[in-house]
């Protein structure tokens, strides 16, 4: 019972974190704008590349990556690197950041976030996850295909390379938050009317 108690804990400590809106508040902080009325309406990184550009969208892509990496790793330090709280701070990061409690329990896809947690529990992952990201991007130049592709290897990669049940269990869950709140992309990748990527301008807005 006090086990499960700590693990509740750590979950909503990892929610905090995660529902942090990195994307809204440094866009606005930034450019003056609610990033949720342009483009996809998504506070990600994604949209926030398509809308003011690459410089910004690099900084809310780093947050997001670092407020579950600080979440579990804060965590960490309290438990003694009780792998079953840091992993219930990690899920609870993911959750956060795609139902924010500063946003109406709304939020972004989790890719950002979930990258930075696998960088943090599964390096070796990250970087095989990554790759088939950034190559399906650069081939297809859709975002969203790389990221659901990405998403499905990340599990078969931490079982690959041999990592605890533990966390093959999260990578499971952190992949499969991603796919699930890609659905609306899957069903525009099917029917052939997904957006490629492009890079945003945030003086083109200034111009409006």
């Amino acid at each position: 019972m006090a086990e499960g108690l700590v693990w509740l804990v750590c979950f909503i400590v990892g929610h905090v974190f995660g529902s942090i809106p990195c994307g809204l508040w440094l866009v606005k902080a930034a450019h003056g704008i609610d990033i949720r009325e342009y483009g996809s309406k998504n506070i990600g990184t994604t949209n926030v590349f398509r809308t003011v550009g690459g410089k910004t969208a690099f900084f809310v892509l780093l947050c997001d990556m670092m407020k579950g990496i600080l979440a579990v790793a804060l965590v960490a330090y309290f438990t003694n690197n009780a792998m079953g709280g840091m992993v219930a701070a990690g899920i609870g990061a993911l959750l956060g950041h795609n139902y924010s409690i500063f946003l109406g329990f709304k939020g972004g896809r989790g890719v950002a976030t979930g990258l930075g947690l696998i960088l943090y529990f599964m390096p070796k992952v990250c970087i095989a996850s990554f790759g088939v990201w950034l190559i399906l991007v650069l081939l297809t130049r859709y975002v969203s295909l790389g990221s659901v592709v990405a998403a499905i290897c990340t599990p078969i990669f931490a079982y690959y390379f041999g990592y605890s049940q533990p966390l093959v269990i999260f990578a499971v869950v952190a992949g499969g938050f991603v796919v699930i709140r890609h659905a609306e992309n899957i069903k525009r990748l099917l029917n052939g009317t997904e957006s490629k990527i492009k890079q945003g301008n945030a003086k083109d807005l200034q111009k409006k």
